[in-house]
């Protein structure tokens, strides 16, 4: 079975993060951030990648096409996003990874539910049937589905219509959250 791993660097130092990756044994990066850089210097899209190839870790740049920011400004619309050709074909690229490797998905963010990596990325990927999983700041590992029951309590979608599907709760919340987030960066 596929599984794609999802990781914030947050504020760590490089110990720190490195333990994270350990501890899910993975063995490829994608970084998914549309700008890779970093106030912290160890997670500057050259020094990580030469940091995670010392340690046999693949980097794979790709946040030209699942990145969370629009391209020329602006806030990005999920929804709108998903549909891209481009985001499309580089999701099956992550498939594809994911069924010969270990790979996690990086961005800054440290907690799932305020990233597109989990909100955009691994939405889509979970939709396709891949499993998702998320390394939290503590290194404990989180199934997406959990990350999902946190999404519709934190969006207020538990019982809100009781004739709806958890899938449609689902799409809800996903949309509240991403807009909450929008607003967040405007």
């Amino acid at each position: 079975m596929k599984i794609v791993f999802s990781v914030g660097h947050s504020s760590h130092d490089w110990p720190t993060f490195k333990r994270l990756l350990d501890g899910a044994d993975i063995v490829a990066i994608a970084d998914v951030r549309s700008n890779p850089a970093s106030r912290l210097p160890h997670f500057n899209r050259a020094a990580l990648r030469e940091s995670l190839n010392s340690l046999g870790i693949a980097y794979l740049p790709m946040g030209n096409v699942l990145g969370g920011r629009a391209h020329g400004g602006g806030v990005l619309d999920y929804e709108r996003a998903a549909e891209d050709p481009h985001f499309a074909e580089a999701i099956k690229k992550v498939e594809q990874i994911a069924a010969r490797t270990r790979l996690a998905l990086m961005c800054s963010e440290h907690e799932p539910l305020t990233c597109h990596r989990c909100l955009l990325v691994g939405r889509r990927l979970a939709e396709r049937g891949v499993s998702v999983a998320h390394i939290l700041r503590d290194g404990s590992i989180e199934p997406n589905e959990v990350t999902e029951d946190r999404l519709l309590v934190l969006t207020r979608q538990t019982e809100r219509d009781l004739l709806a599907t958890r899938e449609d709760r689902l799409r809800a919340a996903y949309r509240i959250q991403g807009l909450r987030i929008a607003r967040a960066r405007r």
